[in-house]
């Protein structure tokens, strides 16, 4: 199961005019987390970074997951695409991967000026664990105050270790299944899960304060397990201050977007391309420089 998620969508071409490098990073444990860097060719100046955290229920998934996706955009949108490899559940339950994330996050912070970044346009995207990831990214980035983060993409996001939305008991899920959302909690959470001892880190819809945070886009599929978590995560988020859009796709599955055939999935596709390149377009240019 771990090696077939890695194989899903469409096969992917290079564009061609994007380069690829993978680079290590001590994490706070000392282990070694990879990133991988995509720059379009030519770039000039400090351009945004899209930080980019691959789903798989916190138990399967890698990084080359995300190269078609960062292919795209730094192609088409001239900015830089960085993503990670976590280390995975339940060999390694939380806080391991989220450690590993803000560990690759903290590495591009540090290291903007050679990347190619500027270092106050990062902005943090995730599917399914990885939007989980993401948006626990962003309190954590906001809480401990070291990183700016400029905004977060959550697609389809995992937030609730909880279950008891009405959506969590669809039982014509095709990708991931309530028993499959236990199944990775549990990995995720280790001997936390079922208690109240789960930290919003861990399950940010479990976060009591949501101020603060940076703009948001929140995707999920009126036909996915997370479609209430995640309407509800994106409805606290507006009512916290925090200018957030939010879509939701009526029939579509869990990760409906990764194989765009359907018309709902291709409209996922646009609306989120749509709203990034809002938020990376070049600002203009401040009077008197």
């Amino acid at each position: 199961m771990r090696q077939h998620i890695g194989a899903m969508g469409p096969p992917f071409t290079p564009s061609g005019r994007v380069r690829h490098a993978d680079h290590t990073v001590t994490g706070p444990d000392g282990h070694g987390v990879v990133v991988r860097v995509h720059t379009p060719d030519g770039m000039t100046g400090a351009r945004p970074c899209v930080y980019a955290i691959h789903g798989g229920g916190y138990v399967m998934g890698g990084y080359e997951m995300l190269d078609r996706l960062l292919d795209g955009w730094c192609a088409e949108l001239e900015i830089v695409g960085v993503s990670v490899e976590y280390r995975l559940a339940p060999e390694h339950p939380y806080p391991a991967p989220l450690d590993d994330c803000y560990a690759g996050l903290a590495w591009v912070h540090a290291n903007a000026a050679t990347l190619g970044v500027d270092p106050d346009r990062i902005g943090i995207q995730g599917t399914s664990a990885g939007g989980g990831l993401a948006a626990a990214l962003a309190l954590l980035a906001r809480d401990r105050g070291e990183i700016p983060i400029a905004f977060q993409v959550l697609e389809c996001p995992m937030l609730d270790d909880r279950l008891h939305t009405p959506s969590s008991n669809l039982d014509r899920l095709q990708v991931w299944s309530r028993e499959s959302n236990v199944y990775g909690w549990s990995a995720y959470l280790g001997s936390r899960y079922g208690t109240d001892d789960v930290p919003a880190a861990a399950a940010p819809a479990r976060a009591t304060d949501l101020a603060g945070l940076p703009p948001a886009i929140v995707c999920v599929g009126g036909a996915d397990g997370f479609r209430d978590e995640d309407i509800a995560y994106a409805t606290r988020l507006m009512q916290a201050g925090v200018p957030t859009e939010l879509h939701v796709y009526p029939g579509a599955p869990h990760g409906a977007h990764i194989v765009p055939d359907a018309a709902a999935a291709r409209q996922w596709v646009r609306d989120v391309e749509e709203w990034v390149a809002r938020q990376v377009a070049d600002r203009p240019a401040t009077p008197g420089t």
